[in-house]
């Protein structure tokens, strides 16, 4: 049974490996309902019509900035059976010695600036991840009020933002997603 936990059955990390997802950017995420069940609510005439736990999904977005002080929102919207949205990492700077170096938490004016690390597991209070699974936590514990069997998806999406013409198309998309709901990539026809 050893050789279980030697890499045999290490699912690949969807993260962009030469990225570090605690440093300063803007990212677009999208993160589903296990087996896109419509936990949400519905889409009617272009509109979304949030049910109990759309609400709470809604809600909690908009905490977010709450329990972690470097983030800002950008656009986000509350699908059928997902959500999509736009963190913002923007944690004060600090010059040492004419470099850039940023502000995380007072031990880093201890220690001398490090060039960013890619993806090396270390504190994950900081992070994209962090921030996605403060909020599904957040969202599940209230949906669980709701409904037993609410459940995300394992992983989420996450595309890193590179330049202001890249925000915008993102920015629109987001903000029409509920007219173009038929078209969008995780449309599921209810179920119920």
């Amino acid at each position: 049974m050893p050789e279980k936990y030697q890499n045999k059955y290490r699912i690949p990390s969807a993260r962009a490996a030469f990225w570090d997802y605690s440093q300063n950017g803007e990212y677009f995420i999208t993160i589903c309902t296990q087996h896109r069940v419509h936990y949400f609510g519905e889409i009617e005439y272009g509109k979304m019509t949030l049910s109990p736990i759309g609400m709470y999904a809604q809600s909690c977005w908009y905490e977010i900035p709450q329990h972690f002080p470097f983030v800002e929102l950008g656009a986000f919207v509350t699908m059928p059976n997902h959500i999509h949205g736009i963190v913002i990492i923007n944690k004060p700077e600090i010059k040492l010695d004419g470099a850039k170096v940023e502000m995380q938490n007072f031990a880093s004016l201890q220690k001398p600036p490090q060039p960013p690390q890619p993806n090396k597991f270390g504190p994950q209070s900081q992070n994209l991840a962090s921030i996605v699974r403060g909020y599904k936590i957040g969202v599940t514990k209230n949906a669980h009020q709701i409904h037993a069997d609410f459940q995300w998806q394992s992983r989420f999406h996450d595309h890193i933002i590179r330049n202001d013409d890249e925000y915008q198309r993102i920015n629109d998309y987001i903000e029409n997603n509920p007219q173009n709901w038929e078209k969008d990539k995780f449309f599921k026809p209810n179920e119920s």
